[in-house]
Formats: structure tokens, C-alpha cells, sequence
């Protein structure tokens, strides 16, 4: 099979009780649980009106400025897949706009996370479908290729394979590697869980701080 040219199918799906035990988990916990080594970077930004995102990756590797496999990827994918694209961070031509975005909803899926340019935003910022890109532009991509579909690609360090869960909310977006998942939901539940009794012990004043003396101490402070 050349390179370049390549539509692989996505071998790996995660449970769906286990995609779903993310819904209500903030990826900035998840983060946390993850050593905070792993972030797709901050020019990736969400341009819909609200809501998290959540769903297995289905991975697009495209030319810069050029859309025909993300096209091909709308229509293989299943739904609640989120379609992940590595446009090279280019943002000459944008490689999604308002009809694809809707082709995404009609098909149910998931998500569309673009690290290259949108455009329509109006549109895309007045509904509620995930979409997270690097930018905007009004001018339209090629449809000439090449672009591979189910391969293992990287956004700003941060290496999505086919199938890996994709978390995104209004801090950004995570990739949670397949194999670790369950390991990372339940570090992540414990830690929000930690984060409850951490709010109400603020509210009712009584919160210990008596760490940042202590570690102020660790480095050598003295009052």
C-alpha cells in the first residue's frame, strides 16, 4: 500500500461504559493524572458555543491545506468517533467549514479536532458540535491528497494513535492512550472526588495550608 495514500482501518475500540465514565471528569484532572506531560498545546482552541467532547480518535494525516482524506474520514467513521486530523499546523487554507461540519452531525459522530484552520465560523460558533482547530481563514482548502486515514500521528507533542480516547473542553484537549484508560478514569474520579472535599472545606473555612510554609521552608525561605 503506498505511502500517502493509505485508509487503514482502526483496529482498537474502547468499551463504550468506559468512554462514557469520562463525560463528567474535567480534562484538566485527567491531565493531572497524567503527570501534566501530555497536551495537544494551546493554539488549539474550541470554536463551537459549548459543551466537552469525548470519543475514540479516528486519525487523519493530511497534506497541508489539502481536505480529500479528511472528506474520506467523514464517511468511514462511526459515530461518536472523533475525527483527529494533523494538517501540519498550516493555516493558509482552511481544511473544514460549515457543510462539512455538518455532514460530521448528521453522522453522528463525536468530534473534530484540526490542527489547521476552520472557516464558516459563524456558523460553527453558533452550534454545539465539538469542533477544536488552530485557527481561521477564509480560504478554502485543495482536494488533491495525499493523506493517510488510521495512522499514528502527533499535534504539538502529543502522539494520538487510531483508537485512543480524545477528551477536549474549554481548557483544551488530551489524548488518553487506549491501553491506559480505565487506569486514568479511575485515578481521575478520585481525584474529583478529592477536589469535592477540597471545595467544601474552602466554603466552611477550614481548608489546611500549612503545606505552602512547609514547602516554602523545602526551598530555603526563611520569614
Amino acid at each position: 500500500m503506498m505511502i500517502g495514500f493509505r485508509i487503514l482501518p482502526r483496529t482498537r475500540q474502547l468499551p463504550a461504559a468506559l468512554i462514557e465514565g469520562f463525560r463528567s471528569v474535567p480534562v484538566a484532572n485527567v491531565s493531572d493524572c497524567m503527570g501534566r506531560m501530555i497536551a495537544g498545546g494551546a493554539h488549539l482552541r474550541p470554536y463551537h458555543k459549548a459543551g466537552g467532547m469525548v470519543g475514540p480518535a479516528f486519525t487523519v494525516k493530511a497534506r497541508p491545506g489539502d481536505n480529500l482524506m479528511i472528506h474520506k474520514a467523514l464517511h468511514l467513521a462511526q459515530p461518536g468517533d472523533v475525527i483527529v486530523v494533523d494538517g501540519g499546523g498550516d493555516l493558509t487554507n482552511a481544511l473544514m467549514g460549515e457543510l462539512m461540519v455538518a455532514t460530521a452531525i448528521k453522522r453522528g459522530l463525536g468530534g473534530i479536532v484540526l490542527n489547521g484552520a476552520i472557516r464558516d465560523l459563524d456558523a460553527i460558533q453558533a452550534g454545539t458540535f465539538a469542533v477544536y482547530a488552530a485557527g481561521v481563514t477564509h480560504r478554502g482548502p485543495y482536494k488533491d491528497g495525499p493523506g493517510e486515514i488510521n495512522v499514528p500521528i502527533a499535534i504539538g507533542g502529543m502522539v494520538i494513535n487510531p483508537g485512543d480516547l480524545m477528551l477536549g473542553d474549554a481548557d483544551g484537549l488530551l489524548c488518553v492512550p487506549f491501553d491506559s484508560a480505565q487506569y486514568i478514569l479511575d485515578a481521575a474520579l478520585t481525584k474529583c472526588a478529592a477536589e469535592k472535599v477540597t471545595v467544601q472545606e474552602i466554603a466552611e473555612g477550614r481548608l489546611d495550608t500549612t503545606w505552602i510554609d512547609t514547602q516554602l521552608e523545602r526551598q530555603g525561605y526563611k520569614a
